[in-house]
Parts: C-alpha cells; sequence; structure tokens
C-alpha cells in the first residue's frame, strides 16, 4: 500500500502525497513536500525560532542567577581562572602513622592467602561448596593499589595566588594559631557575619588560616610541604580535612590521608598541639555519607596520643535529637557553616585551644 503524506494547505484542505509506494527515502518525500507546500516549512521555522529564543532566554536567566565565583568559592576569586590551572599531576606517596596505617599484603601473602582459599574451597565436602566456588572470585585477596589520598598531590585549589600567599605568610612568620583544611574552615573568615565570630574567638590570637575551598587531604600535604609548613613554628594547630575526598575515597583511605597530614605537621611544626577535629556531619541522616563520615572519625581518633595530638568530636552540638542540623546553624546545602553554626563552634573549641596554646 503506497505511503501517503497529509498536509492542510492555506485553504484548509486536506492534500493527500503519494510517494512511490513508499520506497523513496523519508528525507525525499518530506523535501517534495515542502516544495509543493512551502508555507508549512515557514511556519516550522518561525516555531523552531521562537523556541530556540525561549531556550536562550532561559540559559541566560539561569546563568544570571547563578552567583559569581567569588562569593561561592571565596578561594577561587583569589586565584587564576580555572581554564588556566595546570593538569593535576598525582605525586609521590606521603609517609602514614600505623594507628591508620591500610594493611596491605605481600606479593608472596597474596599468593599464600588466595592458595589456601582455593585449596580450602577444593577440598569442602559440605552442601554450600556451589556457594563457595560461586562466590570465591569474591573472596580473592586483591593486589593493593595506590591511596592517592595520602600523596603529595598540587590539587588545583593549592595552584596560583592562594598558595603563593599562604607560602608567603608563612614565611614572614609571627603566628601562634594555624587553621587548616577545606571550605568549611576557610569561609569562616569570608563575610561580615561570619568574620564577626572568627573575631571573637580569636580575634585576640595571631592566627592563620590556610585553608581552602575545595581541597583534599593531598592538597594540604602538598601545600605543607610547599612553603606552607616552613617559616613558622605555631603553638597549636586546628584542622579539619576529608569531607571533600568522600566522593572518591573510601574511609580507610581518607584515615590514611589525615594520618599523612598530621604525620606531617609533626614533623614541621614538632612543639605545635595539633587539634585534629572530626569531620563534621553532612547532608540528612539517611544519606549514607554520614556513615562514611562516621567511619572516618573512628579511624583518625586513634591518632590522639594526648601529647602532641588532641582529637575533639563537636559534630553533634549541630544536630538536633533526631540528627538534623538546628535552624540557621548550616545552609541549606547541609554541609557549610554559617554564623550561628561557626558560633557553636568557637564555643565548642575555645578552652581547649587556650589550654594547648599554653
Amino acid at each position: 500500500m503506497p505511503d501517503a503524506i497529509c498536509f492542510k494547505n492555506k485553504k484548509n484542505l486536506n492534500i493527500r502525497i503519494t510517494c512511490d509506494g513508499g520506497r523513496a527515502p523519508v528525507a525525499y518525500r518530506e523535501r517534495h513536500a515542502v516544495e509543493l507546500f512551502p508555507e508549512h516549512e515557514e511556519i516550522r521555522m518561525k516555531r523552531t525560532r521562537h523556541v530556540s529564543i525561549a531556550l536562550l532566554a532561559l540559559a541566560s536567566y539561569a546563568l544570571a542567577q547563578s552567583p559569581p565565583i567569588a562569593a561561592t568559592a571565596p578561594g577561587a576569586a583569589q586565584g587564576p581562572g580555572r581554564a588556566t590551572f595546570a593538569p593535576v599531576v598525582i605525586g609521590p606517596p606521603a609517609p602514614v602513622p600505623p594507628e591508620v596505617l591500610i594493611p596491605r599484603p605481600t606479593p608472596g601473602e597474596l599468593a599464600q592467602v588466595n592458595e589456601a582459599l582455593q585449596s580450602w574451597i577444593a577440598s569442602d565436602k559440605s552442601q554450600v561448596k556451589p556457594l563457595l566456588q560461586k562466590f570465591q572470585p569474591l573472596m580473592v585477596l586483591q593486589p593493593p593499589h595506590a591511596n592517592n589520598a595520602a600523596t603529595y598531590t598540587q590539587t588545583q585549589q593549592r595552584q596560583g595566588a592562594r598558595h603563593l600567599g599562604f607560602a608567603e605568610i608563612a614565611a614572614r612568620g609571627d603566628i601562634d594559631l594555624l587553621l587548616h583544611g577545606d571550605s568549611i574552615t576557610d569561609w569562616w573568615v569570608q563575610g561580615d557575619a561570619n568574620k564577626a565570630m572568627f573575631d571573637k574567638y580569636f580575634g585576640s590570637i595571631k592566627t592563620a588560616n590556610f585553608a581552602v575551598a575545595g581541597d583534599t587531604t593531598q592538597g594540604v600535604l602538598w601545600g605543607l610541604k610547599n612553603g606552607e609548613g616552613q617559616g613558622f613554628q605555631p603553638k597549636a594547630v586546628m584542622m579539619m580535612i576529608g569531607t571533600n575526598n568522600t566522593g572518591q575515597f573510601t574511609a580507610p583511605e581518607i584515615g590514611e590521608g589525615v594520618g599523612a597530614i598530621v604525620l606531617e605537621m609533626r614533623k614541621d611544626f614538632p612543639n605545635a598541639k595539633i587539634l585534629l577535629l572530626a569531620i563534621f556531619p553532612r547532608g540528612t541522616p539517611a544519606d549514607p555519607v554520614r556513615e562514611k563520615i562516621a567511619e572516618v572519625n573512628r579511624i583518625i581518633s586513634r591518632l590522639d596520643d594526648q601529647q602532641h595530638v588532641f582529637y575533639m568530636d563537636i559534630g553533634s552540638k549541630f544536630l538536633d535529637e533526631k540528627g538534623y542540623f538546628l535552624p540557621e546553624t548550616f545552609r541549606t546545602d547541609n554541609l557549610h557553616p554559617q554564623a550561628k553554626g561557626y558560633d557553636i563552634w568557637g564555643a565548642a573549641v575555645k578552652d581547649k585551644l587556650t589550654e594547648l596554646m599554653k
């Protein structure tokens, strides 16, 4: 049965075009239909233009609503644009303290364990042997892989003007309290309301804040190794880092990264007391990242020696009895504190820092 295309012309009459029994290509049929009825192509083009203009307007509106980089990421405003960043190259591994070290089998140990597993399954005479054989690949011990969270890697956040500025501040010295971490610490001195809370608790102390929004354990390690950990000897350091590692690394890997930083700080600032804060909760109680952060905190708590490193978990102070953030303490992203949250933070650590800085 021949194919047909049905149109309405300007007189609103249905006109049927038969196209060679359906053997002609669709594009051929549509082209000839347009040649016969050009007014339909004109209508179609007008509609296309209208849709394009509407989409362009929506895109412009969305861009207009997006805050500038300086407003959402204070660290980015002081350095070059992202397009000018050099590619991130994974750096050499950093030493990790034994308290958080992940057990890694040697090639010989790997072979022994897997041979024993294979022999055990082969000799099993129970009813579950088919299941053991089925899931044997899941039980095989795998070769260890490198943990980039515990490397000296220059992240994008540690490139450009901010890192150079930190190195200059470090070289000038005269710093009693060093703050380190990511945006959660960085933004404590960004904005009048937050800055007022900082001044309330630390205004009388000679402080330096080397935290950078978006940074990770490996970026902090690189910064300390490359100018941010030389030239001064603080009395105390307050650090919280790792929340930006949660999307890519396991809890034990993040724990190694935090442990490597503590070890680096012990080398750079041998007389300083380190107040190691547990990573703050983020998201809602049902968010899986909550449990990962809790696991990281359980691991890094083992770094507390009550001599040089003092672990403190104040996360619960921001939450209600159901695990949700208290009103006005955190932004709607459930990640970054607001002035009220920074006030709670300052009140929770001020006495401990005073003690550590004596």
